[in-house]
């Protein structure tokens, strides 16, 4: 049986961002910390090593595969700091536009600093995201 990497912790949101070595990236950290806990009431969580999530689904595909995530959250990498929104979520692409200075992965929106983009579009995405999965999988 496939078991998650990516597991709800009872580590401490501070001290990880504490260990965050570059001072302008603990900055942003804690800048995100303050956004994504206003914007959806949720305590913030370690979920693994090293994303901050928020809120928390349980999903299951077709394939038989399920689990818990994060509604939403962030994580200050070393190169980049990485957004956790839902996929599959055309007004994701759509928010996305207007969102400022990011790359985006399959599951990711890539920033450089939270200077780069408009912080009522994330709140939006944030917003958006939320709902999606709260439809999407309702059971939670």
């Amino acid at each position: 049986m496939y078991e998650l990497k990516t597991k709800e912790t009872d580590s401490s949101v501070i001290e990880f961002i504490e260990s965050v070595d570059h001072p302008r990236k603990r900055e942003d950290a804690y800048k995100l910390l303050d956004i994504f806990t206003d914007t959806t009431g949720y305590e913030a969580k370690m979920w693994g090593p090293s994303i901050i999530g928020f809120g928390k689904y349980h999903y299951k595909y077709a394939s038989g595969h399920e689990g818990d995530a994060p509604l939403v959250g962030f994580s200050p990498r070393k190169a980049k700091i990485s957004l956790y929104f839902a996929t599959g979520d055309t007004q994701r692409d759509e928010l996305l536009k207007n969102f400022g200075k990011h790359t985006t992965g399959k599951a990711c929106v890539y920033i450089n600093k939270v200077a780069d983009i408009h912080v009522d579009v994330l709140k939006a995405l944030i917003k958006q995201s939320v709902t999606f999965l709260k439809e999407t999988y309702p059971n939670e």
